[in-house]
């Protein structure tokens, strides 16, 4: 067991996601257990930087569990690529005796904390923290369930007035490079298709799936990932438009609501779990290591080059969602 655990700090970098605030509670609180200082970091990387800590205490994290965004606030710092910066970040660390970090975010936030301790020595835990949910070594990331109720409740209220006048509506969800957003959120709205970043859809076939809908006066719901290889959603309806069969279609970009409101359960429970596992880890000394789950198991692993999870192009869902489809 680790016996000169000095002071640690934690960050959130990345894109916000809920349950970001509940993981730096439990962070925070298991470090006040365990009589470890906990530094929080203003603004992600560009905090270190900048010299932005904040010394937190039990009562610095009341009633922030059922927050969404992140009461330390997040940015992504182009100035980190740069080593002379890296350099200011450790000097910034080290006068405050801070010899751990624990990094809360996504593929790029991994990135940041593997290149200080390849540079500096500067160790590190890394907790998935990102509603895309794409992160390589966990089947779950912080932030994904609720992002997923969010879209699924504004395509209820979308599929209210979609059905009202026979109207198709493309709803574009997030997922620059992923597409599990829009895979689940497409089953569990009970959407007719779906476009994913990971396979290039026949776009012969959608047409003529779209020319049924609208001969038959049925509306339909589309979901689009925004990194579709179309392009989104006002791609897709620029297509539709080229084939004049865009009169009854709608464009709805769903944006920064999907990030927003109170984490659900999970994300509360997980978020948790994950930030008192994190202490856990720096007192047993198992560093610059990462959080994951696997079958509903939370453990640790440490990660390889490539932090970006791949969805296999073959996948179930879009099997299913082809399957549920009467057009």
């Amino acid at each position: 067991m680790l016996t000169n655990v000095q002071n640690i700090a934690v960050l959130t970098s990345g894109g916000d996601s809920p349950g970001m605030n509940a993981c730096i509670r439990a962070v925070v609180r298991a470090g006040v257990y365990h009589n470890i200082k906990v530094f929080g970091v203003i603004d992600g990387f560009n905090g270190l930087i900048d010299a932005n800590f904040k010394a937190m205490d039990y009562h610095s994290v009341s009633n922030i569990i059922s927050r969404g965004g992140t009461v330390l606030g997040t940015e992504r710092s182009e100035r980190f690529f740069k080593k002379k910066h890296r350099e200011i970040a450790v000097k910034n660390l080290k006068s405050k005796n801070i010899n751990t970090i624990i990094v809360i975010g996504g593929d790029g936030s991994y990135k940041g904390a593997k290149q200080l301790n390849k540079d500096f020595g500067i160790q590190f835990i890394g907790i998935p923290g990102t509603i895309d949910n794409d992160i390589y070594g966990s089947n779950y990331s912080i932030g994904f369930d609720t992002a997923l109720n969010n879209i699924i409740d504004s395509i209820d209220k979308i599929r209210d007035t979609a059905s009202s006048h026979h109207r198709i509506f493309l709803v574009e969800v997030m997922g620059n490079t992923s597409g599990i957003l829009a895979l689940h959120s497409a089953i569990a709205s009970g959407a007719e298709d779906v476009f994913i970043p990971e396979r290039k859809e026949d776009l012969e076939i959608f047409e003529t799936k779209i020319r049924k809908a609208l001969l038959a006066k049925k509306s339909s719901i589309i979901i689009v990932s925004e990194g579709d290889q179309m392009g989104g959603a006002k791609e897709l309806y620029d297509f539709l438009k080229g084939k004049k069969l865009h009169s009854k279609v709608r464009v709805s970009i769903l944006g920064h609501l999907q990030r927003g409101g109170n984490p659900s359960f999970k994300d509360r429970m997980l978020a948790t779990q994950f930030g008192s596992k994190a202490i856990d880890m720096i007192i047993n000394n198992e560093i610059n290591q990462f959080i994951g789950t696997s079958k509903g198991e939370i453990y640790t692993y440490e990660l390889i080059e490539n932090t970006t999870k791949v969805i296999p192009k073959n996948i179930d869902s879009l099997n299913l969602i082809k399957k549920l489809s009467i057009y």
